[in-house]
């Protein structure tokens, strides 16, 4: 079953039991599949639609700094809720120490020294992890890695 379809079956899920926030959540989240698949013309795999939870993650994150910084914690508490919903379409994450190892894995093959090879290292290393890792810890690991 593709994670495509485990959404469906869990929106038509949801549905049946009346959840409303989990409903919200998945209809939210395959509208934004559905938009990528309409506008490139494509149909697209886990590892894309993983791409698009990673996305709606990120945002549903600074939604709920912003809500908490001024003082709206009614929205803070939705948002939350959507996170937890999209989390459980993402992959077990890499720890922060395998993140590490895998950066200065891909370091070494590239032959990047210092700062200046970030852009290479990162490109390499988005291809190598992404779904996998979230991506601030992989930026974090990567200057770690190439630090004078």
């Amino acid at each position: 079953m593709t994670l495509k379809e485990r959404i469906t079956d869990d929106m038509k899920a949801a549905m049946r039991a009346k959840e409303a926030e989990r409903l919200g959540a998945i209809r939210m989240l395959t509208a934004a599949i559905k938009q990528k698949e309409v506008d490139e013309r494509i149909e697209l795999d886990d590892v894309q639609v993983i791409a698009i939870v990673d996305k709606l993650l990120k945002q549903r994150k600074d939604s709920i700094e912003a809500f908490e910084k001024a003082g709206r914690q009614d929205l803070a508490d939705k948002e939350k809720a959507e996170v937890a919903v999209l989390s459980a379409y993402l992959p077990q994450r890499l720890s922060a120490e395998e993140v590490a190892a895998e950066v200065k894995a891909i370091v070494a093959e590239l032959g990047a020294k210092g700062p200046g090879d970030m852009g290479k290292v990162m490109g390499a290393v988005k291809a190598r992890l992404a779904g996998k890792a979230d991506m601030g810890q992989v930026s974090a690991a990567v200057k770690a890695a190439l630090a004078p």
